[in-house]
């Protein structure tokens, strides 16, 4: 899934390709998609590329027609969607239904540059919204402050009496906003702790370490990533993971094994050396250590 990295770096590709240029036409290859229908996604046609920007892991493209009335086409990408920017694409519209192909905007001209939504697999889950404000998408509404946003202290009052695991926290956006389930396994790796520590337990130098680590962590992945090609991001995402979907593999800074906590839908990976004393955490939903 797309995170607060690599969002950032389509954001800033979007910035460099597609700034000040017009939409020749916008076309709908899946209607379930589409979260709203006021106003119709047609309505950007004409109007000009004036930014485009980051919400925790929403991605907003800003489109005007004039300074006081802009439009924000938002994406949330979910676990299988992209944003794949092309020089020239098809001028026939896309069959709806047919690949992966969500939705396309044309810029210029019909059939030149510009940008699809793409979402693989059969779990369709990618979202679009055409909104005059970003905070009428529910979700940007719901989010908590930006994982690169807070400070130390904003960062510590905002785990203070919290009783949830560690991990939980980290990928929950009304907490905080843009870190998902990889970065939250690199995170606690850098930082020497357990997924499933209580936040509320935490000690100050703990704290300190964690900050630390999200910072770090987060922000190393978007200098890497900001200035690839869009096609490339998800390779350079996967080459800088450390723990997370390495399962069996060797750690790279002790050596031992890392290992694997699944539940039914998702997983996540950890090091025992590094961040349990070397004890595997139980498996399969349960939250206490394997004895």
């Amino acid at each position: 899934m797309p995170e607060l990295p690599e969002v950032e770096a389509l954001a800033h590709h979007l910035r460099e390709h597609a700034l000040y240029r017009p939409v020749a036409r916008v076309d709908v290859a899946s209607m379930s998609a589409v979260k709203t229908f006021s106003p119709p996604v047609q309505e950007l046609t004409g109007r000009v590329v004036t930014g485009a920007a980051r919400y925790g892991k929403f991605l907003s493209v800003e489109f005007a027609d004039r300074p006081d009335a802009p439009l924000h086409l938002i994406t949330h990408l979910s676990r299988a969607g992209w944003l794949r920017w092309h020089d020239t694409a098809s001028a026939t519209p896309p069959r709806p239904g047919r690949g992966p192909l969500e939705l396309r905007v044309h810029l210029d001209t019909v059939g030149g540059p510009g940008f699809d939504l793409t979402e693989a697999g059969t779990q369709k889950r990618l979202a679009v919204y055409l909104v005059a404000d970003p905070q009428e998408v529910p979700g940007i509404a719901r989010l908590g402050p930006d994982a690169l946003a807070l400070t130390r202290d904003e960062f510590g009052a905002l785990l203070a009496g919290r009783g949830e695991r560690i991990k939980t926290l980290l990928v929950e956006q009304t907490v905080l906003a843009g870190v998902g389930n990889a970065y939250s396994d690199e995170i606690l790796h850098t930082a020497r702790l357990s997924p499933y520590a209580s936040a509320a337990r935490l000690t100050a130098e703990q704290v300190d370490t964690l900050h630390a680590a999200l910072r770090s962590v987060l922000t190393d992945a978007v200098e890497r990533s900001v200035g690839q090609k869009a096609a490339e991001l998800k390779g350079e995402k996967r080459s800088g993971l450390r723990v997370h979907a390495r399962t069996g593999m060797p750690c790279p800074v002790c050596g031992d094994t890392v290992r694997e906590v699944s539940f039914a839908t998702k997983s996540f990976q950890y090091c025992p050396t590094c961040q349990t004393g070397g004890r595997p955490l139980a498996d399969r939903r349960l939250s206490r250590l394997v004895r």
